[in-house]
């Protein structure tokens, strides 16, 4: 009996999140997400997603190859709608000797990098 209840339970959560997929992330307070399309990645010169943005999409960018923002650019907020991870770096090289942090593909909204991100990477999964 006990298996019978676990098991209505289990379909039941799933039949909801099915129904009611989960909402948009939630930004903090006083702080609106910024524009990004679903498969894009986007980067933002300020906090907040303010300032000059920068999209890249799957179709122009090359798969796990490090992608520098143009010269003397960097970005403090950043989007990943792209489906995949992306590795953000705070070297123009995607060298791992300066920061770098890796954000789910599933829809990350960073409104304030820890550092001054110069290039990212797309990965295939």
């Amino acid at each position: 009996m006990k298996l019978l209840v676990t098991t209505t339970l289990a379909t039941t959560a799933l039949a909801a999140t099915a129904l009611f997929p989960a909402a948009a992330p939630a930004a903090p307070a006083g702080i609106q997400l910024g524009s990004c399309a679903a498969g894009e990645l986007c980067l933002w010169q300020k906090p907040d997603f303010k300032g000059k943005r920068y999209a890249h999409e799957l179709s122009g960018t090359d798969i796990e190859a490090c992608v520098a923002l143009p010269p003397g650019a960097d970005a403090q907020a950043l989007a990943n709608r792209t489906g995949r991870p992306v590795t953000a770096y705070q070297s123009a090289e995607c060298a791992e000797t300066g920061e770098f942090d890796t954000y789910p593909g599933k829809g990350s909204w960073v409104p304030q990098s820890p550092y001054r991100v110069r290039a990212f990477k797309i990965w295939e999964r």
